[in-house]
Parts: structure tokens; C-alpha cells; sequence
């Protein structure tokens, strides 16, 4: 992670430039170390392991140019600022091709150097705490699909490694969209049966009048349309696991023959004479509170006792919203990869929105949130204006949330318009100009006409 201190190599031939600069980088807070020439910058950033660099475009020994990607340690986590007393347009055109940040001319307006460290530590610390992430993913900050690191998770990995170590059966409780099936999964993995098949079954998404065939299997002529056997999902999970999804919407008729196969493991099919052993682990889940299904008449009592072996009850997101930084990188790389995109992470005032929402669709309505930042973002951080309008506050859809007070004029409009899109970016023009649909050249002049040079990338 980067420190709160960035540390700054400055590169100038100048004895007078350097000394200047570095007086300047220390009263703004930031640890400065120097360098003279090309040689001597490339020792020291290997040595000393600067976050960003200041290099002159003309050295004794190299052109500043070619120090660039060098000078960036081999990733985009070390902004180098090029500054020359030559400002020529082709020049700044290709120190950006080759990867600087930016491009000053001497004499420097500090004003606008301060402001571009600034941006570039913003910018590092977003990265880092992106990479965090990623590292906490890589180590195992979750189980098996399950994410999360926080307090509540930490005890559902508990119970869920507990349960893998016996074959008893169970039910997992929790609001649609908290990841029961990825917890049913994870237990199955990790028990002896992780060979043998896993089958996850919604039991409220088959039609009553054919949850017997699906479960049990049926043999040909059973009913209309049955042109040949078929095996059950009991029999397709026979010697591994069987997940039934929303155990409490099953069929009230239906319960007592699921019991009977739990007690004796054995299935007959619909149409036929003949019973068949199964060796099947059942995992059942609901998101109903299973004492009020019980009282309700939905679920059998026998049925449940039989089942809730062992309960795990999985939280809701607003129970462990630390998760989902975390959750949401996991989804980027995700769609990332799905869509062709290159979106880095999500940043901290698009991660403070996401924390003040409530979540009623949990982790899956995250995912759907998520990937759709993606889409609208494609590349560099998903910001508040990429959330859903019910996320961001109620705005109606499209707009950036910008209010006019009475009498402002078209350029009055159009001056705030820009200022509060800089400030949604982190000041950064390209990002600020492809929002806008304009030329990032626009958005500078804009700034040059208000005196305001100090707003940069």
C-alpha cells in the first residue's frame, strides 16, 4: 500500500532545478530524492523504490524520453511528469505515447505540479488498494466461491469446513441472493464426495405436476409424454451431493416421499415396480425463516428435523458491508474477462455509495450492479455516475446530478457542469472530456479562459 508520504525522485542536470524542486516537494509534505543524470536515476529508483518521478526531457547522458518506461518499474503504478524548457506540442505528444503522465515547461507553474502529485497520489492509492484486493483474492479471502473476509463469513467458513468433515445433512438459511448454493458447493468440495457429482436443484422453479418424475425419475408410459426413462436427480447425484434449493416451497405431498428416501435411501420411479439404493448427501436450503415455515404448514416437521442435521444461516450483505470492496473486485475481474473490458476497481466515492445502500437482492444484486459499471465505464474506475439511479440517490437515469439554481446563464451552466464532472474523476480531463463527449483540448481551454490551470489529470 502506498504511504501516506509519497516518495518523489526528481531527475534535472541543473544543481539550481533540483535543489529548488526538492525545497518545493518537501514543504508540500512529500520525501524527495535526487538525481543528476540518467545513470544516477536509474540506480536510485531500484534503490531508493520512488512512487512517482519528476525527470527533465534533456540529460547529459539520455534523452528523458527513454527513460520513461524504465522509470516506471515495469507497471503503471509510478507516474513520471516530464518537464523541459522546450514546448514544442510534438514533443508533450510523445512523452505521453511513451507512458508520462503529464508534461510541464519550465519556468513550472508549481501550482499545477502540486496539484498533478496530488492526483498521482490519489491515483496510486486507488491501485494499491485495487491490488490489495486482488492479493486478498489470490491468498484465499473467502471459500471456495464464497467471498468475504469479514467477521460474520470468517464463522460461516467455520461451520461450512465443520460440516464437510460429516455427511450429515443440512440446511443453509439466508436471504435469496447471500450465496446458499455457493456454501452447498463449498461443503461438497470440500468433503470426501468432491469427486462425485453436485447437483443443485430449485425445487420452486420445477412445476408442481412433474416434481416427482424430476426428483425421483419416472419409467416409460408413466404419464403423457414419457417416451422412455429417465434417471432422477437423485439418481444423477447418487454418491455425491444433492443441493434442493428452497426445500420450503416443495409440494406439501410430495415432502413425505422426500423423507422416505432420506430415511432409507432408496427411490422408486414414477411408473415403475422396482426401488433403487442411492448413496446421496442432501443439502437443502430456504429463504424463508424455517420456525415460521413450520407454522405456516409449509414445511413438514419430520421433513426438517430429518434435514437440519446442522444449520448455517448465511448473512446479508448490509450485515458485512466491509465485504464489498472485496466482492466488487472479484466481480471486475470477472467481467472483465467476460466483456473485454479493462476496468481497474471501483473508486472510493463509488465505494462509499455502495456502502449506504441496503441490499435487498445481496450479493447477486451487487454482481448485476457491478457488471453493469463495467458496461458503462469499460476501462479505469467504476464512478457514482455508473451506478443505477436508486443506488446514487433517486436521480432519474442519465443525468449526472447537477441542479441549476434560478437565473443561471448557458456559460454559468456549462463552467459547472465541467467543474463537477473534474471533481466526479478526480480531476482527471480525459476521463472528465470522454463523459462529456467533448475534446479533452476543450476542457483545458475551458480551464485556461477561468484561470483555473491548477485543475489537472
Amino acid at each position: 500500500m502506498i504511504e501516506e508520504r509519497l516518495k518523489v525522485l526528481v531527475i534535472d542536470d541543473e544543481a539550481a532545478m533540483r535543489e529548488v524542486l526538492e525545497m518545493r516537494l518537501k514543504q508540500w509534505g512529500f520525501e524527495v530524492v535526487v538525481a543528476k543524470n540518467a545513470a544516477e536515476a536509474l540506480a536510485k529508483a531500484d534503490s531508493e523504490a520512488p512512487d512517482a518521478v519528476i525527470s527533465d526531457l534533456v540529460l547529459p547522458d539520455s534523452s528523458g524520453l527513454d527513460l520513461v518506461e524504465r522509470l516506471q518499474g515495469g507497471s503503471e503504478h509510478r507516474p513520471v511528469i516530464m518537464i523541459t524548457a522546450h514546448g514544442a506540442v510534438d514533443t508533450a505528444v510523445e512523452a505521453m505515447k511513451v507512458g508520462a503522465m503529464d508534461f510541464l515547461t519550465k519556468p513550472i507553474d508549481y501550482d499545477k505540479l502540486k496539484v498533478t502529485l496530488l492526483a498521482a497520489k490519489h491515483e496510486l492509492k486507488r491501485r494499491a488498494r485495487a491490488q490489495d484486493l486482488e492479493q486478498a483474492l489470490a491468498h484465499g479471502a473467502g471459500l471456495g466461491q464464497l467471498v468475504g473476509d469479514s467477521n460474520p463469513m470468517r464463522e460461516v467458513y467455520k461451520l461450512l469446513k465443520v460440516l464437510a468433515k460429516s455427511d450429515a445433512s443440512a440446511i443453509i438459511t439466508g436471504e435469496s441472493g447471500t450465496g446458499k448454493e455457493l456454501a452447498a458447493r463449498a461443503v461438497h468440495d470440500l468433503s470426501g464426495r468432491s469427486s462425485e457429482p453436485f447437483i443443485a436443484v430449485n425445487t420452486a422453479a420445477i412445476p408442481e405436476g412433474i416434481t416427482e418424475s424430476e426428483l425421483f425419475g419416472h419409467e416409460r408410459g408413466a404419464f403423457t409424454g414419457a417416451s422412455s426413462p429417465r434417471p432422477g436427480y437423485f439418481e444423477l447425484a447418487d454418491s455425491g451431493t444433492l443441493f434442493l434449493d428452497e426445500i420450503s416451497e416443495m409440494p406439501s405431498a410430495l415432502q413425505p416421499k422426500l423423507l422416505r428416501v432420506l430415511e432409507d435411501g432408496r427411490v422408486r420411479r414414477v411408473g415403475g415396480k422396482n426401488e433403487r439404493s442411492v448413496d446421496v448427501r442432501i443439502l437443502a436450503a430456504t429463504n424463508r425463516d424455517p420456525d415460521a415455515a413450520l407454522d405456516e404448514g409449509l414445511l413438514r416437521g419430520d421433513l426438517y428435523y430429518r434435514l437440519c442435521v446442522f444449520t448455517v444461516e448465511m448473512p446479508p450483505l448490509r450485515a458485512r458491508p466491509e465485504d464489498i470492496s472485496l466482492l466488487s473486485q472479484h466481480f471486475i475481474t470477472q467481467f472483465n474477462t467476460k466483456h473485454g473490458t479493462s476496468v481497474e476497481g471501483v473508486s472510493e466515492a463509488t465505494l462509499e455509495q455502495l456502502g449506504t445502500y441496503e441490499w435487498p437482492g445481496n450479493v447477486r444484486e451487487l454482481r448485476n450492479v457491478i457488471e453493469r459499471g463495467i458496461i458503462l465505464a469499460r476501462q479505469g474506475w467504476i464512478e457514482t455516475v455508473h451506478l443505477p439511479p436508486f443506488i446514487r440517490g433517486g436521480e432519474p437515469e442519465g443525468r449526472a446530478g447537477l441542479v441549476l439554481p434560478e437565473g443561471v446563464t448557458v456559460a454559468e451552466a456549462e463552467k459547472m457542469l465541467i467543474l463537477q464532472t473534474l471533481e466526479r474523476v478526480g480531476n482527471n480531463k480525459a476521463k472528465a472530456a470522454r463523459s462529456l463527449g467533448v475534446d479533452v483540448k476543450t476542457i483545458r481551454n475551458k480551464l485556461r479562459a477561468w484561470g483555473m490551470t491548477g485543475q489537472e489529470e
